[in-house]
């Protein structure tokens, strides 16, 4: 690849606008924002927005947007729902914008306004309400997302505008930990929808919409295991669902069960269940056979392995101390007998 201009962004061109809303003529001269339950495509290109049309309804129309004089084309579509591809990179670009008929009056990433580079201007005239303030008073929250629609012609982008304060938080931290997880090195598959919201305030219900921008994968751990394929992007159905692992199974109380044997040979078949089960070694020399040896030693002994008290132990109260505990008796320690494995004796067997 020959040597580029570093400070450019490397992304396709763009292709058209995805919105949410379009105007209607008002009562005056100043045309009235309606909001849309479905998508809006806008473009230069006529074919583009024919194409659209027939992927996601309704009818091509001639549009001027408002403030502009260069005639464009839309289409109103019946979709709530667009799938999507996020390109390599960081796609998304997000500021607090102030709009006049002159253009952007201000731009904040709400500390600094970047135009003029003093603090956040809105905050500094209004106060902490200053989102409160009428419309084109003070900024909006403006995110902008662009994104590859797979089943339109040529290679580019199209842009996805909101105003919505919720949809810039949602959008943020999905495309955030996305970027995390493929170091914006593969696209992505994504789900765009238009999710309608109510909140209360103040004693008044106002609803609004709210572009949601998720993963289409099988399962969130596609999303956040590294870099996709092309080819995965354009069909996530082709994304191999990794095989769940199941939880391995508990080791068997092995102890517990020879605890309960009332003869020595019991206790060795406990030992060769376990040693089936890899949880021994095949020469006893691991620590779980050396216990299981002492119980079989002390089952042949005639003491019961559950309490340590021989069948010919009789303490009776004369035995207790003041306190009432048994007084100790202090016995030589045997040098435990190495017998057992091979396998396991008596009779042998394979393990």
């Amino acid at each position: 690849m020959r040597s580029r201009i570093m400070t450019l962004k490397a992304q396709g061109a763009e292709l058209g606008r995805i919105r949410t809303g379009y105007s209607v003529p008002g009562n005056g001269k100043r045309p009235r924002p309606v909001r849309s339950e479905t998508f809006v495509l806008s473009s230069h290109s006529r074919e583009y927005i024919a194409r659209a049309a027939e992927l996601y309804g309704g009818e091509p129309e001639a549009w001027t947007p408002q403030g502009q004089k260069i005639e464009q084309h839309r289409v109103i579509t019946t979709a709530r729902e667009l799938r999507a591809i996020l390109p390599p990179g960081d796609p998304l670009s997000q500021a607090n914008e102030l709009w006049t008929g002159g253009g952007c009056a201000r731009r904040c990433d709400g500390i600094t306004e970047e135009l003029t580079r003093r603090p956040c201007l809105c905050l500094a005239e209004h106060g902490e309400a200053w989102h409160e303030q009428p419309a084109g008073t003070v900024c909006k929250p403006t995110s902008r997302i662009n994104v590859m629609l797979a089943d339109m012609p040529d290679f580019g982008v199209w842009r996805l505008e909101t105003h919505s304060y919720y949809a810039a938080d949602a959008m943020a931290g999905g495309i955030d930990a996305v970027l995390a997880a493929t170091d914006g090195k593969s696209p992505m598959p994504l789900r765009v929808w238009i999710e309608q919201r109510q909140v209360k305030r103040r004693g008044e219900t106002k609803n609004f919409p709210v572009v949601m921008v998720v993963p289409a994968i099988p399962s969130l751990r596609h999303a956040l295991s590294g870099p996709l394929s092309m080819a995965a992007a354009l069909d996530p159905s082709t994304i191999e669902r990794p095989a769940i692992e199941s939880a391995p199974a508990e080791r068997p109380d092995y102890l517990a069960d020879a605890r309960a044997c009332t003869t020595a040979e019991d206790v060795r078949q406990v030992w060769h269940r376990a040693n089936k089960a890899g949880h021994v070694a095949r020469d006893g020399s691991d620590e779980l056979s050396q216990q299981l040896m002492q119980i079989a030693r002390d089952v042949e002994a005639g003491i019961d392995p559950r309490t340590g008290v021989g069948e010919d132990d009789d303490q009776d109260e004369a035995e207790l101390d003041a306190d009432g505990a048994v007084e100790a008796e202090i016995v030589e320690d045997d040098e435990p007998p190495t017998a057992w494995p091979a396998v396991a004796q008596p009779g042998g067997g394979a393990a």
